[in-house]
């Protein structure tokens, strides 16, 4: 890895990637500190006890950075984006136009991305005036004045400001997409997390119970290793071409693989699940706030660290690795481009046999890969909240930390390994 890191600043080209990811998400940092206008930055601190804990709004805070605590311009975070992909994607599989709109490459591919920004905005701007009253529900319980004035102006101004920062999240993200190393959806989940290291840090050594704060480190590493290992293997399947003429050479046969990871669908399902499972607790905490009835049970029910939101997250984690891996690997087309490519799977018969071979292998490999995901994030929740522990982080802040890791030194490897093969042209 330090090899890959040094390696990479040898490049020009790689090194004004790096430095350009570094400079984004920097600024993605300090608009976690910048207050929102119209907020009261001295009475902030008298309601920091919301999002602490293991509430739904101490999940979000830390996939925001703290900047949702903060109540700054970055406050939601990039999340109102993830879920617009999520409802985006779900649609193309029950939407024909959406579906005809994924099978038409760049072009269509462009207009989903352009709905994507359009419900993006919409919902960013809904979850804004939620968190506006939300606020104002624990200034009346701090007996703190959080927003001064509180009229349609102000509520205006604060909204708008706080959706323009997911706006500019968004465009910040798909431009370390387009010119940085990484996912930078990805990279700005992964920068949020880590930014809570420290205080997580400091809750597991200030814990009074000694047990804990010696194993703690043992199963970090536990869990950090067995996802490393997971997440690298693959089965590799043979494949054998045979000898051909291409225009006037004869090309030699020759025996290859074609890699099928474990977990074909990366970090992609933990993110996505995460999302969707915080949106029963916020609705309950946003409508339900110093009330009774369905939505404080509804957020009651779906409490991050309950039995229901673990079970709920798992079952999310599973359909969405297989949902994500459909998406991602499609047999078929494999199958016929071996075809194409005189590459054939030894005892199996090209075209169809060959899609159906691939598509049993996959259904094979992702189950237990998905069953691992879902084990991962699951069980340090529930150890968590066995031992009454205050630890800063679950296993699924854990899982997207180690997958955005791998994923983006893998982008780097495969950067300077195109240059080392340029080099070697010329």
């Amino acid at each position: 890895m330090i090899s890959t890191i040094l390696g990479a600043f040898r490049v020009r080209e790689i090194r004004n990637k790096v430095l350009f990811t570094a400079l984004l998400l920097g600024l993605y940092r300090l608009g976690s500190y910048i207050p929102a206008p119209g907020i009261n930055r001295t009475a902030v601190n008298a309601i920091q006890r919301n999002f602490g804990g293991s509430s739904i709004l101490g999940l979000l805070n830390t996939f925001s950075g703290g900047g949702l605590g903060r109540i700054a311009l970055f406050a939601l975070g990039i999340m109102p984006y993830i879920t617009a992909s999520i409802i985006l994607q779900l649609l193309q599989v029950v939407v024909p136009s959406l579906e005809k709109l994924s099978k038409e490459g760049e072009v269509g591919q462009a207009r989903i991305t352009q709905y994507t920004r359009y419900l993006t905005v919409g919902l960013a701007f809904a979850q804004s005036i939620g968190y506006v009253f939300l606020f104002r529900s624990f200034e009346n319980q701090a007996g703190v004045t959080l927003i001064s004035n509180f009229n349609l102006a102000k509520v205006f101004l604060i909204v708008l400001s706080l959706t323009a920062g997911t706006v500019l999240l968004m465009w910040m993200g798909e431009l370390i997409t387009q010119r940085g190393i990484g996912n930078g959806i990805s990279l700005m989940i992964f920068a949020s997390i880590v930014s809570r290291i420290p205080s997580g840090v400091q809750a597991w050594w200030n814990n009074p119970d000694a047990t804990f704060r010696v194993l703690m480190p043992f199963i970090v590493f536990g869990v950090v290793a067995a996802v490393v290992f997971v997440q690298e293997g693959q089965r590799k399947i043979p494949v054998q071409y045979a000898k051909r003429v291409i225009g006037r050479r004869m090309t030699q046969g020759g025996q290859t693989f074609l890699p099928l990871r474990v977990n074909m669908a990366g970090v992609i399902p933990v993110i996505f699940a995460a999302s969707v499972m915080a949106i029963p607790p916020t609705l309950g905490q946003l409508i339900g706030q110093n009330r009774t009835g369905f939505w404080m049970d509804l957020y009651n029910f779906f409490a991050p660290g309950s039995w229901h939101y673990v079970a709920g997250e798992a079952l999310m984690i599973i359909l969405f690795t297989y949902f994500y891996t459909a998406v991602t690997f499609n047999p078929v087309d494999q199958a016929d481009n071996l075809r194409k490519s005189g590459g054939f799977i030894p005892g199996v018969r090209p075209g169809r046999p060959t899609a159906e071979f691939l598509d049993r292998i996959l259904a094979r490999l992702t189950l237990p890969g998905a069953l691992f995901l879902a084990a991962i994030a699951a069980l340090p929740t529930i150890l968590i909240t066995q031992t009454n522990a205050n630890f800063a982080f679950g296993g699924t802040s854990i899982l997207i930390v180690i997958g955005v890791a791998l994923d983006t030194m893998k982008q780097l490897e495969a950067q300077l390994m195109m240059r080392n093969y340029e080099g070697f042209l010329k």
